[in-house]
């Protein structure tokens, strides 16, 4: 609207954008509310004619201003003038006329797109010239408009209003959704939206008609573009049949493309003049847009690519396999490499396509490994076979999508192939060949938890090429990749045999930190050394993995080895440092997915307030994390969720928290991940405990002491801190004669060993745990749970706020506040702020 009032200060204002970006609805609001005098006059294919426009035009006038035009209407029928120099007689009546208009009048010409009259545009262009300061003209098109206008915009008369204006931000897109059209979408699915229609406000218009109908929402935005039957049958009607055969010809035939200049169009359409077709396109605002300021290269819209491909895929699928050949030949020769391989697979171009991988594989892995595990999937395997280090990332590939039964069965074959070429290939081609088959056998026994026959693969794996295998370092790329087999001891169930098997080959490798795998294998040491509550020696192992060396870790193995670093750090009693820890982390991570990461790094950072205390920051990371109890739950993202789960339950939102928490339990069990079962076990008794559910809540402690005792599990438990210190004591004193049947003596021991470690915990536990601990061990404390608010009014109060104070930072009365105080000082036991607040901080409450 700004700009559209900047217009009142011009002669001219183009609106210039294609069809549905809400030209006409923008200036008709704007019209409703400017103040001042509105001629609108909208305008179809009939009114292409010079008498019958401006015939429209003075009517529209005349409309708004009484008395307007009496002279005008005899010199309108005589037409245009013939001459190329002299002055429109009619033209320059209705300036003459304009001029004694003693108002200020804006003249609208909606759709101006369907005027192309030679004549019409010079009389306008005239008129122009020659308009009366307060009598402004706006025009609203679909194209560029075909008289001159440079004149007017150096000399400052004229406002220019572009797609780029037109378009929804963000945030308006996630107001219409949820205001206009009643959808509560999150941000995230708005912003994929908007991501796929570019801010185009038709295309989210006809988004939000397929979802009203929808299902299931997150599927339908997933799949929505440029096929779905809304737009498609739009950008027909709109765009598409109002072309020349000749321009719809080009729009198929390079729609294929990604981005394109007059070369490359060449090369796919065989048009020469194919930088006049771009630029035409630019002048008719056909969803085309310039990627730099030569305008050499250009790119479609993805609604209209994907509408256009569609449409050329099934009218002629044989010129749609020929332009693909043509754009990827010309791509590779100019050293696209990568869209060249896309146009060589759309094509079925496989050996082409798998020669062009093969070349680049290096390159493709470091920095596009997502695209090139989607090619990869494509290919016929008959194809792949001849290519080994293809082949075997393919091979990687189906362990990566759980396809292991097929993984395991086609890696076995092709190692025995791959063994009986000894001897009739030269053995400098053999053994690295070797080595990385081997490799891939050791990562496929990994999937199966086998950990001695990793140990045998990784021997025969450096018996024949000892300078390391190009599979080791595919895990080096910076992609996120599959992070549900990032975390090893979320993986493997049995730590004995896992702490076995990696400190003999940390032993192996030395400490010098250059093997591939070293650090994440320090990190997954320090993990069990972690567990079993071995704190000083974990501190000892991480710190290893900590040091700068000639091999910097992967992010994913970054990501592993700094949120131990900042747990052992936190359990030493150096809260400083742990938040230090994961602050570094973000700053050292690289990688074009860097926002995932930051979101598990964030995840882990709000686990870590509430174990500090800081229930305001975790509060806070809860409100942005975008997540929700409901959401579904896989592996993939399962440490957020877990996340997720604590926080809820620490504020206090039960019913959420354990939702949540149980079907993250559920998701463990099915995919036997026996840690992580454990932890969701013991949250949810702890927070049945705190809500005085307890025999429910001993229920599930006694579930988890049982899954947890044969591995010696230690800081699952002793983490949780204060609540299960108590929880602990009640089931010790629930079982305290051993002569439940149902109760072996082994789980009433574990759970007094880890009581026993309870007591030992470093001070900043000591207080609240050990407070009224008799001869028995540790005794709870008779607190209730404190709400969300009450947990943020006593933290004002911590800060020095008076009631009136904490009343109008919160945005409410000082009855509410005295009210929830109250109930405060019940819950503590307390009776006085000073009571209260030394209570909280005894109970870890505040930051």
């Amino acid at each position: 609207m700004h700009k559209l009032d900047e217009g009142l200060r011009a002669k001219l204002t183009l609106i210039s954008a294609p069809a549905g970006y809400g030209k006409t609805t923008a200036l008709s609001e704007w019209a409703r509310q400017c103040g001042i005098l509105v001629a609108w006059l909208s305008l179809d294919i009939q009114d292409d004619e010079w008498f019958s426009f401006w015939s429209c035009v003075t009517a529209s006038i005349q409309e708004r201003v009484p008395g307007y035009a009496r002279r005008i209407w005899p010199l309108l029928e005589k037409g245009p003038s013939a001459s190329s120099v002299s002055s429109e007689p009619a033209i320059s009546a209705m300036l003459n006329e304009l001029n004694l208009v003693p108002e200020e009048l804006a003249i609208v010409l909606d759709d101006y797109h369907a005027i192309e009259h030679p004549a019409i545009q010079k009389s306008l262009g005239y008129m122009l010239e020659h308009l009366p300061p307060h009598i402004h003209l706006y025009i609203a098109s679909r194209t560029e408009l075909a008289f001159p206008t440079a004149r007017l915009m150096t000399k400052g008369e004229m406002q220019r209003i572009s797609v780029r204006d037109m378009r929804f931000r963000p945030e308006e897109g996630l107001v219409f959704f949820r205001n206009t059209e009643g959808l509560s979408l999150s941000k995230e699915q708005v912003a994929e939206l908007y991501d796929q229609t570019e801010g185009w406000v038709s295309g989210l218009q006809l988004a939000a008609l397929t979802l009203k109908s929808s299902d299931n929402i997150a599927e339908s935005i997933r799949q929505f573009s440029g096929h779905q039957h809304h737009i498609s049958d739009y950008l027909f009607e709109e765009v598409f049949s109002h072309l020349s055969e000749e321009m719809r010809a080009f729009l198929l035939q390079t729609s294929i493309l990604s981005r394109m200049d007059h070369s490359l169009c060449q090369a796919v359409t065989g048009q020469s003049n194919s930088q006049e077709y771009l630029e035409r396109l630019e002048q008719l605002n056909l969803f085309a847009f310039p990627l730099d300021d030569q305008r050499k290269w250009y790119r479609y819209h993805h609604l209209l690519s994907d509408f256009l491909q569609q449409l050329f895929a099934r009218t002629d699928p044989k010129l749609w396999g020929q332009s693909h050949v043509h754009a990827a030949q010309w791509l590779e020769s100019h050293g696209f490499e990568e869209e060249a391989a896309e146009h060589y697979l759309e094509a079925k171009q496989y050996d082409d396509a798998v020669r062009v991988i093969e070349k680049n594989l290096h390159a493709f892995l470091h920095k596009k490994v997502e695209k090139l595990s989607r090619w990869v999937l494509q290919l016929p395997e008959s194809f792949l076979s001849k290519r080994p280090l293809v082949e075997m990332f393919y091979l990687s590939l189906l362990i990566g999508i759980r396809q292991w039964e097929t993984a395991i069965q086609k890696i076995e074959q092709a190692k025995i192939r791959y063994e009986a070429m000894q001897g009739s290939m030269d053995e400098a081609e053999w053994k690295p060949l070797m080595g990385n088959m081997y490799f891939l056998c050791a990562s496929a026994c990994y999937f199966q938890k086998d950990l001695n026959r990793i140990s045998e693969y990784f021997e025969l794996s450096e018996r024949v090429a000892p300078e390391g295998s190009f599979f080791e370092a595919l895990g080096d790329n910076k992609y996120y990749g599959y992070d549900e087999f990032d975390d090893h001891m979320s993986y493997i169930n049995d730590y004995h045999a896992a702490a076995a098997f990696m400190f003999k080959w940390i032993e192996h490798w030395g400490r010098h930190q250059v093997h591939p795998s070293a650090a994440i294998f320090h990190a997954s040491y320090s993990m069990v050394l972690y567990e079993w509550n071995r704190v000083e020696e974990a501190e000892a192992c991480i710190e290893r993995a900590l040091k700068p060396n000639a091999r910097q870790p992967n992010p994913r193995s970054l990501l592993q080895i700094y949120v131990n670093a900042s747990r052992i750090r936190q359990s030493l009693g150096n809260p400083t440092l742990a938040v230090e820890l994961l602050e570094q982390l973000k700053l050292r991570i690289e990688s074009p997915d860097y926002e995932r990461f930051v979101r598990k790094i964030e995840a882990e950072q709000a686990c870590l307030a509430l174990r500090q205390g800081n229930m305001r920051y975790a509060l806070e990371w809860l409100d942005r994390c975008g997540m929700a109890s409901t959401d579904e739950v896989s592996l993939n993202g399962a440490a957020e969720r877990m996340a997720l789960a604590r926080v809820l339950a620490a504020c206090g939102r039960t019913e959420e928290a354990m939702s949540l928490s149980e079907r993250l339990q559920q998701l463990f069990w099915r995919e036997d991940r026996l840690r992580d079962r454990i932890k969701m076990v013991v949250l949810q008794s702890v927070t049945l405990h705190r809500t005085g559910q307890m025999q429910e809540a001993i229920d599930l402690l006694e579930t988890a002491l049982r899954l947890a005792e044969p591995q010696g599990f230690i800081r699952s438990f002793v983490d949780e801190g204060q609540a299960m210190a108590e929880l602990l004591n009640a089931y010790g004193r629930a079982h305290q004669d051993h002569r439940s049947r149902e109760t072996p003596f082994v789980l009433v021991d574990y759970a007094n060993r880890l009581l026993r470690v309870l007591n030992s915990l470093p001070d900043e536990w000591e207080a609240p745990i050990k407070a009224g601990a008799g001869a028995r061990g540790l005794t709870a404390f008779p607190v209730e749970w404190l709400t969300n608010r009450e947990r943020e009014i006593v933290g004002l109060m911590a800060e020095g706020m008076s009631n009136k104070q904490i009343a109008s930072h919160l945005g409410i009365t000082e009855g509410t506040v005295k009210s929830h105080t109250n109930n405060i000082y019940g819950k503590l036991e307390v009776r006085t702020r000073v009571q209260a607040i030394k209570k909280a901080r005894e109970l870890l409450l505040l930051g």
